[in-house]
This record gives C-alpha cells, structure tokens and sequence, in this order.
C-alpha cells in the first residue's frame, strides 16, 4: 500500500465546493439574427397608389414579390393580389395554396 494522503479538513471542503461554482456559464449561440422587418398591414396612401399603378405593369407578379418590394405583410398582399384579379387588371398563371403566379394582362387577352 501507498502513503497515507493527507484528508482535507470540513472548513477546506467547504471553501473548494464554493469556489468551484464561479466560473462563467457556455453561452452555444454565437449566430448572427436576422433584422425583423417592419412591414405594414395596411395599405397607407403612399403604398396603395405605388401598388395600383406597379402591379399591373410587372410581368411576374408573386406575394413573396410584392412583399420584398412594397414592405407588406404577406396576408395584406395574397388579398390584395385576389382583389386585383377579381378587378381583371391581372391573370392568374397558377395557382396554388402555398404559391400564387400572376402576370400582367396583356392586350391579346
């Protein structure tokens, strides 16, 4: 058998065990966060004469489009786009429940 190791006394034990928590906690996300965009969810003045004159002259018209480009949400836009066809300014390309193609009308139509 091996020399005897000299035992810590309580008041040692005690002082390790509350020195032993100091250490600063893992932070794991070091990620970059995406910016929120603020965009509206109603048509103010401004947004509503740029969509009417715009829309109808663009050649590939989404939701997702109309978003990145007049900052709306994008339930305000699927209405919007709804409307515009009901109003026959625009021609529905295809449709689906996840995605709406739409293009301008033309004069052969």
């Amino acid at each position: 058998m091996g020399p005897k190791v000299q035992q810590k006394t309580k008041e040692q034990k005690l002082a390790a065990a509350l020195a032993g928590g100091k250490s600063k906690k893992k932070k794991w996300n070091k990620g970059k966060m995406r910016e929120k965009l603020n965009a509206k969810i109603l048509f103010d003045e401004d947004t509503l004469t740029r969509f009417n004159t715009e829309v109808p002259k663009m050649k590939l018209i989404t939701p997702a489009g109309l978003i990145e480009r007049m900052k709306i949400t994008g339930s305000l836009a699927r209405a919007a786009l709804k409307q515009m066809e009901a109003d026959g300014h625009i021609t529905l390309v295809q449709g689906h429940h996840k995605q709406m193609i739409y293009t301008r009308n033309t004069g052969g139509d």
